[in-house]
């Protein structure tokens, strides 16, 4: 069968009323930049759905698979569109009807929107599906369950006719939401987390803390690479890598060794706070799971969280950790975060770290020193890289901006 469009429905943003064409064009932006570099298609958008005109011979399987991963998208249909005429309408449905397997059962499935059409949805289903029993004698019907569906779409323009319908992402359209910065490790729940927040519409910047000698160019490269991958999901990712070094040092010196841990997240924080209000990050977000380890339990949120008045979200907090592996599977970054690079919490982990850090007592052993200078110092020495899924086709994509803004 050749399809000549693909169908795409909405998501959530279909419930959007005022301001819903600002979310329509979002995800038409976010469509194409999904489907570059592949071309031969034209996106058409409307309040209700999007219609991709698809040239012969280009892969329309590829760019369905693509669509599929855009959040926003409920789901897509491979689809013929043709003319008001019965009798094409019917050529098109025996046609999809002989790439049924023998013993198949179907039923024709009709939409009418236009309801100025001449025949009305029974009368449709009747003529369609007698025509397609009629000129077959492997198949039989079945309305209540049946194998196939070939749908019927009749509209004001044209019929759109289809049998598959391959599930979306869901959410929202990245870049509706506003933007958060994820703190990026490099284990297996950050960038799950940041897959997450995407799916409800939100932007991301990443943030890394590298402590050099004690954790590798391996390291560093791994959370290039997550950063990548999580880039096939949205576009571009600004990531930020901070010089940790030397505030690790000096948290050891002064910080009693059970408390060095939690002592190292609320440094990071505050270093993160600032780049948020920086970037204009609203929130930070993080890969924290409730008891995962010991820096997740509440006690030690309390204490860490103390530092900052910026919102935390964590995506991931009761999930178990087998759905955590499953999605990080699903957006192919969980082979890259098991690589055997330390990060440089893992690097400094104490032997026995506070569960429930008292704050007063973390409060204390940091007063020794004024962290301040070491923080601003970090925040001034950082790295950013823009991260693109394109790293090779830079100068297509530049050609191609204007058209997707």
């Amino acid at each position: 069968m050749y399809y000549d469009h693909i169908l795409v429905r909405y998501g959530e943003l279909t419930l959007k009323t005022g301001n819903r064409n600002m979310f329509v064009n979002k995800l038409k932006a976010n469509i194409k930049s999904r489907l570059m570099p592949l071309q031969g298609y034209k996106v058409r958008a409307n309040r209700d759905r999007m219609y991709i005109d698809v040239h012969e011979g280009s892969d329309i399987e590829e760019m369905m698979s693509r669509i599929q991963t855009v959040f926003g998208v409920h789901s897509v249909s491979p689809v013929v569109r043709i003319e008001k005429d019965l009798d094409l309408m019917k050529e098109v449905a025996l046609k999809f009807a002989h790439d049924f397997n023998d013993g198949d059962t179907f039923k024709i499935d009709v939409k009418r929107a236009d309801k100025t059409f001449e025949l009305d949805t029974f009368q449709l289903q009747q003529e369609l599906g007698g025509h397609v029993l009629q000129n077959t004698d492997h198949i039989t019907v079945n309305v209540k369950q049946p194998d196939h569906k070939i749908k019927v779409e009749v509209r004001k323009d044209a019929i759109y006719m289809y049998n598959r319908v391959l599930e979306g992402a869901g959410g929202l359209p990245v870049g509706t939401g506003g933007k958060t910065l994820l703190m990026l490790s490099g284990g297996i729940d950050s960038p799950v987390a940041g897959m997450e927040v995407m799916k409800r519409g939100v932007t991301i910047e990443a943030i890394h803390f590298h402590s050099p000698p004690y954790t590798s160019e391996q390291a560093k490269q791994k959370v290039i690479d997550l950063t990548k991958q999580l880039a096939h999901l949205t576009g571009d990712i600004k990531l930020h890598i901070v010089p940790f070094t030397e505030l690790q040092k000096q948290i050891h010196k002064v910080v009693e060794e059970s408390f060095t841990m939690t002592s190292t997240r609320r440094m990071m924080l505050r270093v993160t706070e600032k780049v948020a209000h920086e970037i204009g990050a609203h929130a930070i977000v993080n890969g924290e799971n409730l008891g995962q380890v010991a820096s997740q339990t509440l006690g030690s949120m309390y204490a860490i969280n103390s530092v900052t008045s910026m919102p935390i979200l964590r995506p991931l907090l009761t999930f178990d950790k087998e759905d955590i592996v499953k999605k990080a599977k699903a957006i192919n970054t969980f082979d890259l975060s098991i690589q055997p690079f330390e990060d440089c919490c893992t690097i400094f982990t104490p032997k026995n770290p506070k569960t429930n850090p008292k704050l007063e007592k973390v409060e204390y052993f940091e007063s020794k020193f004024d962290f301040g200078p070491l923080i601003d110092e970090a925040v001034k020495n950082i790295e950013t890289l823009t991260i693109s899924k394109h790293d090779d086709l830079s100068q297509q994509k530049e050609e191609w901006m204007e058209e997707l803004l």
